[in-house]
């Protein structure tokens, strides 16, 4: 019964405080003025954020850098309006000689297969038969050779005689003979020529002329062989 009895008693004797117990107390350091806090986070160390004013640290303004690679071209914009013309330059100075192998060439040698007797007024001889001409500078039409490349020109003229018949030729520079090719009347028909050199300018013009009427004068030929022919190139440019 006393065992039970104490049994009973035993949770409020628990709940009763002893007298003798002590009363809690928080350690202290000589150095703390204040009680401790009841909250043990407060004695961590407060988080200092230190904030800069950029504006205030602005240096000054830096040196130029150095240029970039330039970009790749843009598209052609469209064509602007035609300017006014400007005025005339003056003459520049003579260029320098050019490659001898491009120097520009002038030659012919045509023939003709008709005969060709005097009348009362001055013939130029046309030609029929082309042999060479380069450049078309030989007209074939006027039977003249006209100067495109000023220089020195070797001209040949070789024609056949007619039996008992004066020949009687004039090589003409424009409008001014320059040599005669000249066969008395012969009862044997020959071959005659004759050849001069010409200091010839632009657009100058030679040809073959027969001279008029006066005793009865002709060159002879056929329509087999070539027994006429003019001949005519270029020796030296005029520099």
């Amino acid at each position: 019964m006393l065992a039970m009895l104490l049994l009973l008693l035993l949770p409020h004797v628990a709940s009763i405080p002893s007298p003798s117990r002590p009363t809690p107390r928080y350690c202290r350091r000589c150095c703390d003025h204040l009680d401790p806090p009841l909250n043990p986070a407060a004695n961590q160390m407060p988080e200092i954020r230190t904030i800069i004013n950029m504006t205030i640290l602005k240096g000054d303004k830096g040196e130029r850098g150095e240029r970039g690679t330039p970009g790749k071209a843009g598209a052609d914009g469209p064509s602007g309006p035609r300017g006014v013309m400007g005025p005339k330059g003056t003459k520049g100075d003579l260029g320098a000689p050019g490659d001898p192998c491009k120097i520009q060439h002038s030659s012919f040698s045509v023939g003709r297969r008709k005969a060709l007797h005097s009348a009362d007024y001055y013939q130029a001889m046309i030609f029929d038969t082309v042999f060479v001409n380069l450049g078309e500078h030989f007209n074939m039409f006027k039977g003249k050779f006209y100067c495109f490349v000023p220089g020195v020109y070797f001209f040949n003229v070789n024609i056949h005689t007619w039996n008992f018949k004066e020949t009687y030729l004039h090589l003409m520079l424009n409008e001014r003979q320059q040599v005669i090719l000249y066969a008395q009347p012969s009862e044997r028909s020959i071959m005659q020529s004759q050849s001069v050199l010409l200091q010839l300018e632009l657009n100058d013009e030679v040809w073959v002329r027969l001279y008029k009427r006066e005793r009865d004068n002709a060159i002879y030929s056929d329509d087999v062989d070539v027994y006429i022919t003019f001949n005519g190139h270029l020796v030296a440019p005029k520099v």
